[in-house]
């Protein structure tokens, strides 16, 4: 018994004519006539009562059409799902980020791609650079949105998205937050929140690097690893940090 042999008892219990429902599935009447009766053969049982009268299902043949009708519901189901899944339009996808994105670029591609395919289901985990590259290289992650450069070797495909200046966020009620602008210079007696050397070395390194280009060596107050982090100890008054332009903070000169 197969989906065909299925479609084409359905097509004849909605007809009870074997001429109309050879007609209807493109068929001569006595391939189907012989389908038929080969099917019943298969299950045992007569799903039609033939009468010079007329066609008629059995009592046995009407449950049996019921769980056919099911079947091939669920057979269409498992197609229109493959083809979806083929193209994209259905599926899951683990989505890796790294938390600073969340202030710039990330709610606008998730919230583009949950309207372009509303049926894919969407995995998101939060991570450092070096963290979610390892798991998009083992797959337990599809793609992961990450901070450039990247420092470390990685066997991932990196396709540059776009430019993501940082600006300086200072506590409220330092006198820097009356500044519009200030030099990077201007800053190496002030104490610096930093990303972590050892769980974002590039981001740590980028830091150093603009110290390094601006002449100055200010204190490391403390490492963290999210910007969440940063913001709440730079709110605390315990320094300033570099930040994505999400909360208001003051534009320093200088590259970072």
């Amino acid at each position: 018994m197969d989906l065909r042999q299925m479609k084409q008892a359905l097509v004849l219990s909605e007809t009870l004519n074997f001429h109309r429902a050879a007609e209807r599935l493109h068929m001569a009447q006595p391939p189907l006539s012989t389908a038929i009766r080969k099917l019943e053969e298969e299950l045992g049982v007569p799903l039609f009562d033939r009468q010079p009268s007329g066609l008629s299902l059995t009592s046995v043949g009407e449950v049996v059409l019921r769980q056919m009708r099911s079947t091939l519901f669920f057979a269409d189901e498992i197609r229109r799902t493959a083809r979806e899944g083929e193209c994209g339009e259905q599926g899951t996808l683990r989505v890796g980020f790294v938390g600073s994105s969340v202030y710039s670029v990330m709610p606008q591609l998730i919230r583009a791609f949950r309207l372009k395919y509303p049926r894919v289901e969407l995995i998101i985990e939060e991570s450092t650079t070096a963290d979610l590259l390892r798991a998009v290289e083992d797959h337990s992650l599809d793609v992961a949105m990450v901070r450039y450069p990247v420092l470390a070797q990685t066997a991932t495909q990196i396709t540059f998205l776009r430019p993501d200046p940082l600006v300086l966020a200072v506590s409220a009620d330092s006198p820097l937050a009356a500044r519009t602008s200030i030099d990077l210079s201007e800053l190496g007696q002030t104490p610096f929140i930093v990303y972590s050397e050892s769980r974002v070395p590039a981001m740590h390194a980028m830091t150093m690097s603009a110290f390094h280009q601006a002449g100055i060596r200010p204190p490391v107050a403390q490492q963290a690893v999210q910007v969440q982090t940063l913001l709440a100890l730079v709110e605390s008054g315990l320094g300033v940090a570099w930040c994505p332009p999400r909360r208001q903070a003051t534009p320093a000169t200088g590259r970072a």
